[in-house]
């Protein structure tokens, strides 16, 4: 009686020991085929599942130039020396600067420094006045540093002082102020009451004399008050512009009008000047003519210089 059981056929197990040839051959080789392709599958599982995740790979760095004064690290960055010119000019710069730097500490130490304060004043160019006065006049400069006694403010202490028409000075470090004085010229004498007042071409008084004969100046025969008058100033320009040897033999002076000047010789000669046109030329006439030998044969009283060019003496 045949029996009614089904063969059962299990994969791997009796096909595998009937046909071992089937495992080293041909099965072999589908079981590599299957792991590929089951890698592969695993690959795309993997990146489907980082889709899925929203997970962003990382950007690769940029290949471009770097910033300006930022060198990335991590890249290749090719470092430029600094031009010669440049390098030049910021040292030149610098040094420049420190030396400004000096100067001007220098230049604050002698300003304000007690050592070049003024200790000594010194002073030239004085007839009328005494070098006492001026040092007395000048005594709020005492202590002063050289560097800050200005010119303006030695005049502006001066003015007190009429008989200085204007003064300069000289610092003479460490501790010597020199002033040098330009005093005004006295021209001519004018009485006023018993003595005889000095002023110069501007009317300015500049002293008193009790004797005329003392002071070797002519005479204005006008007031003291008259100075502002057009006669006076018309004489005080003449006596101004003759030479001191010349004004010295003068004895007085006097004009009718402005066109009319006339000088008086202290021997008692008369000058005929006229106008004050010409009054250098009409100068230096009359030196040369005062300078003429005398002749016993031709007295001379008149020394006429009113036409320059042609004076004569009569």
């Amino acid at each position: 009686m045949a029996s009614t059981r089904k063969p059962t056929f299990k994969p791997g197990t009796d096909s595998a020991k009937a046909s071992p040839r089937s495992v080293n051959g041909a099965d072999a080789r589908a079981s590599e085929s299957a792991a590929v392709i089951s890698a592969e599958r695993q690959m795309e599982n993997v990146g489907a599942a980082g889709k899925g995740n929203n997970t962003q790979p990382k950007r690769p760095h940029k290949t471009g130039k770097a910033k300006a004064g930022r060198p990335r690290s991590g890249g290749n960055v090719i470092a430029f020396p600094e031009p010669k010119r440049l390098r030049t000019r910021r040292h030149v710069l610098w040094t420049l600067l420190v030396l400004a730097a000096v100067v001007a500490v220098v230049i604050a130490g002698a300003v304000f420094s007690p050592a070049l304060a003024v200790r000594t004043i010194s002073v030239d160019g004085t007839r009328l006045l005494t070098p006492e006065v001026v040092q007395n006049a000048l005594s709020k400069v005492q202590g002063k540093p050289l560097p800050q006694v200005t010119e303006t403010e030695v005049n502006e202490l001066l003015k007190p002082l009429v008989q200085v028409r204007s003064a300069t000075i000289e610092a003479r470090p460490p501790s010597e102020l020199l002033v040098h004085v330009e005093e005004r010229v006295p021209v001519a004498l004018l009485k006023q009451g018993d003595s005889f007042v000095m002023v110069d071409v501007d009317g300015v008084q500049l002293g008193t004399a009790k004797d005329q004969s003392a002071v070797p100046l002519p005479l204005i025969d006008a007031g003291a008050g008259a100075t502002n008058t057009g006669l006076f100033k018309a004489i005080a320009q003449v006596l101004n512009t003759l030479p001191a040897d010349v004004l010295a033999r003068m004895s007085t002076a006097s004009a009718a009008s402005p066109d009319a000047v006339e000088l008086k010789l202290v021997d008692g000669k008369t000058v005929v000047w006229g106008n004050a046109e010409d009054k250098e030329l009409k100068a230096k006439a009359l030196e040369a003519l005062l300078k003429m030998p005398a002749d016993p044969k031709v007295p001379v009283s008149v020394y006429d210089v009113s036409v320059p060019r042609h004076p004569f003496t009569k």
